[in-house]
């Protein structure tokens, strides 16, 4: 899959108009900057590529930023995990490492500052009382008894706060806007709560923690972002980083800028719910290849040049919509088809004894490693006389459209030869085919007949002597509706979970090459899907396979089908003119 340059977007547009105009002096500074409560998801990746490819794209610079404003959800484990998702995805951020922790002292004088202006004050009033008091989207707000407060009173208690003198939800800091204001939040929001809590970085230093739509914009001033870039949910909390970037001086004053988030089919994407399904024990932790986190795509298998193709592949919109998700898997087998390597494993095997081959007898056969790709080369396969190949591959009384193994039928062994059944024996009491008996014809070796007779069938095969035993999960999608979320009476989402979503197969049976796969690496079993070597539980005496998808592409024959609904449309508007 060749990476190219993605189409240009509505946020490019805005920023080759600000270079033109030489607008922040001809720079581009972007920003990622996740809250490090939990691990990153695909919808995190789409937001990883517009800030670090924009940067790219314009020869600017992207800082990572951590917004650690409130250490009773954030962990040192997630800085690390989305550390690591951000560099595995191929961005780097050149040492411009952040957290809003480093700017706690900055914040503290701002707000000071706004104090002082009378743009801030001391509420008392409890949370709950805020929130009676805030209105509603048709009812203006009530203002706060102590919105009146001195500014002298207020910097007191301000620093009071700081000093940790009071309880937890004692006292809030608020800004003086308009209890009136059209836009809720605008309607004197908090900027500071008190927060007896350790931080990951400042221990026990501060007591008294600055809100995400205070700390922010401010954030993206201080480090000098020109264009700050996030989802359409905050599009309402715009108004709000102005006027802080207004009422408090500062050189710099970044430009938001909102763009639709990523909605994907059969897919959750709130971090409150992927936290639900990890902690009630629905997935095996952030990292089970069935969960749509960065890390969990990557143990299932699936590639970073796949994600970012499928990130440039959606673009970029101003209104919500839903991605399919076949779209994402065709992006991913896209890459898998021209990168990963052929071999052959048996899911679910059956004995195959030809009866003609002699005895002990043992060769190599040559096998292509990927037909995309010449410079991949071949690799030996060891042949004998007893086999290995799919149960559901031989049928005891096949209909005629069956172009696989039965009594008397002819098939071609992948890489090797023309089979003929000949017999088969069962199990006495469950009837279930213990052993399919076969002669061959050697002059079809590597799987083309002298006499040019053709055969419909091709089958994969392992060598019973040679094959290493595996176990291979088969993932599918952890939901089995496309909304999840949508709401039902007395359901909840996680009544909408797939129990399909994993099948867990352990007398599976793979060529000998796959002994020296690295875990973590990929394949495509032959006619099977797309595997990936798991990187956890992986050993040396144990293989664990990981279906990262199928071999069929639904998005390719939805795209086949518009296709030809078009060219069907096109000719009946001919045809009526």
């Amino acid at each position: 899959m060749n990476e190219t340059a993605p189409p240009s977007n509505f946020i490019k547009t805005i920023i080759e108009n600000d270079l033109k105009e030489n607008k922040n002096e001809g720079r581009v500074a972007t920003r990622f900057p996740p809250e490090p409560n939990g691990y990153l998801h695909i919808g995190h990746a789409k937001s990883i590529c517009l800030n670090f490819g924009i940067a790219k794209t314009y020869q600017g610079t992207c800082n990572l930023r951590f917004d650690d404003t409130n250490p009773t959800k954030e962990e040192v484990e997630y800085v690390d995990a989305i550390k690591a998702d951000v560099a595995w995805l191929g961005f780097q951020w050149e040492g411009r490492e952040h957290y809003a922790s480093d700017y706690f002292d900055q914040l503290f004088d701002y707000a000071l500052a706004l104090i002082d202006q009378g743009l801030a004050y001391v509420d008392s009033q409890s949370a709950e009382e805020i929130r009676r008091t805030r209105g509603t989207l048709t009812d203006p707000g009530s203002e706060s008894p102590y919105r009146g407060r001195s500014v002298a009173e207020n910097r007191d208690l301000f620093y009071r706060m700081k000093a940790g003198e009071f309880p937890d939800g004692t006292h809030v800091l608020r800004a003086k806007i308009d209890m009136a204001h059209p836009n809720v939040l605008m309607r004197d929001p908090t900027l500071y709560r008190i927060r007896h809590a350790h931080h990951h970085r400042t221990g026990d230093k501060w007591c008294i923690y600055p809100m995400y739509d205070f700390t922010h914009c401010l954030s993206d001033a201080i480090e000098g972002i020109t264009h700050s870039l996030c989802t359409l949910e905050f599009e309402n909390n715009r108004p709000l980083y102005d006027w802080v970037l207004d009422s408090v001086p500062h050189e710099n004053h970044p430009q938001q800028i909102e763009f639709a988030r990523l909605n994907l089919s059969y897919t959750i994407l709130s971090k409150r719910k992927l936290i639900q399904l990890v902690q009630e024990g629905h997935v095996a932790g952030w990292d089970d290849p069935r969960m749509p986190t960065i890390s969990g795509l990557r143990r299932r298998g699936y590639t970073p040049a796949a994600i970012r193709h499928f990130c440039d592949r959606i673009g970029l919109a101003k209104r919500d919509s839903v991605v399919d998700v076949a779209l994402l898997e065709h992006s991913l087998r896209e890459d898998l088809n021209a990168h990963a390597p052929r071999v052959m494993g048996v899911l679910n095997p059956v004995k195959l004894v030809i009866e003609n081959y002699p005895e002990g007898q043992e060769e190599s056969l040559e096998a292509i490693n990927n037909p995309e790709d010449a410079s991949a080369g071949t690799r030996q396969v060891p042949f004998s006389r007893e086999l290995y190949i799919e149960r559901e591959d031989f049928m005891e009384d096949p209909p005629k459209k069956f172009f696989r193994l039965g009594p008397g039928r002819e098939v071609r062994l992948r890489y090797a030869y023309f089979v003929t059944c000949t017999g088969f024996d069962k199990d006495p009491e469950t009837g279930q085919i213990t052993t399919i008996r076969c002669t061959y014809d050697p002059a079809t070796k590597g799987g083309n007949a002298p006499d040019g007779r053709k055969v419909r069938g091709t089958l994969h095969w392992v060598s019973a002597a040679h094959g290493l035993p595996a176990e291979v999960r088969l993932y599918d999608r952890l939901f089995n509706k496309p909304n999840p979320d949508e709401k039902e009476a007395g359901k909840r989402f996680i009544d909408n979970l797939n129990p399909d979503a994993l099948k867990v197969l352990m007398n599976c049976r793979v060529e000998p090459s796959l002994k020296a796969m690295a875990a973590g690496s990929n394949c495509q079993f032959e006619r099977m899907g797309y595997f990936c070597l798991d990187s956890r539980d992986t050993r040396p005496d144990h293989l664990v396979f990981n279906r990262i998808v199928t071999l069929r592409d639904t998005w390719a024959k939805v795209q086949k089908q518009q296709a030809a609904r078009a060219s069907t449309s096109k000719r009946r508007r001919r045809r009526e003119r």
